[in-house]
C-alpha cells in the first residue's frame, strides 16, 4: 500500500530517513520514485523461500552473506532508499553501514513479490529501475503471482534498469549471472505460492 503518495514530492530524503527511524519494527518504509511506500508483512512462504535461498547461496559461495533488513541509498534513481528482501555481498561488508547503506558492494538484490496492490508497481518497475541505476549487477525478483523468476542482468546507470531479463518458471533450473554465478533449482518454489 502506498502512504501519502500524493505529498511525498516536497519531501527531502532526511525528513524521509526521519519517519523511516520512528516507524514500529512491524512496518518496513521505503522512499522509491519520490514516494514513501510501506512493504507488506511477510508471510510464512515469503520467509521460507528467503530461508531457502540463504541456504543455496551460503553452500556455493560461502564467502558472502545474503543480507536481511539492509536499506540501501539508491541515490541515482531520485535519491531513493529501499529496503530489498535480501543483499547478497562479501561478508560482513555492511558492518557499521546504518540503515542506509551505499549500494557499491552488493552483488545481488532480491525481492520476493508479496500479495498486495503495490507491487506491480514497486516490484517490477520501480525497484529495476533504481538498482540497475545504483550500478548493483543482479536483481533477482522471485515472483509468486506469476510463478517465474526473473533475473536482470547488465544494469544500465545512465538509462536506469538493465539491459538483459531472463525469466525462467517454477520448476527449472537457472544460473545467476556473474559476479553472482549460482545455480538454483527452483522446482521448490512451487511449493510456496497461493
Amino acid at each position: 500500500m502506498t502512504v501519502m503518495a500524493e505529498h511525498t514530492s516536497q519531501m527531502s530524503v532526511d525528513e524521509f530517513e526521519t519517519i523511516a527511524s520512528a516507524a514500529p519494527e512491524t512496518v518496513t518504509l521505503e522512499f522509491i520514485d519520490g514516494r514513501i511506500g510501506t512493504k507488506a508483512v511477510t508471510d510464512g512462504d515469503h520467509t521460507t523461500i528467503l530461508s531457502w535461498l540463504t541456504r543455496r547461496c551460503m553452500q556455493s559461495r560461502p564467502e558472502l552473506d545474503l543480507a536481511q533488513g539492509q536499506g540501501l541509498r539508491v541515490d541515482a534513481y531520485r535519491r531513493s532508499r529501499a529496503k530489498p528482501d535480501a543483499i547478497l555481498a562479501p561478508e560482513a561488508h555492511f558492518a557499521g553501514s546504518g540503515e542506509w547503506a551505499d549500494p557499491d558492494g552488493a552483488l545481488m538484490v532480491v525481492e520476493v513479490t508479496s500479495y498486495d496492490s503495490d507491487t506491480d508497481r514497486r516490484d517490477r518497475h520501480e525497484k529495476p529501475a533504481a538498482y540497475g541505476e545504483a550500478g548493483i549487477p543482479v536483481y533477482l525478483l522471485i515472483d509468486r503471482d506469476s510463478c517465474t523468476v526473473t533475473v536482470h542482468s547488465s544494469p544500465d546507470r545512465q538509462v536506469g534498469g538493465y539491459r538483459d531479463a531472463r525469466v525462467t518458471k517454477f520448476g527449472e533450473t537457472l544460473v545467476l549471472p556473474d559476479p553472482v554465478g549460482i545455480e538454483l533449482d527452483t522446482e521448490i518454489l512451487k511449493n510456496y505460492v497461493r
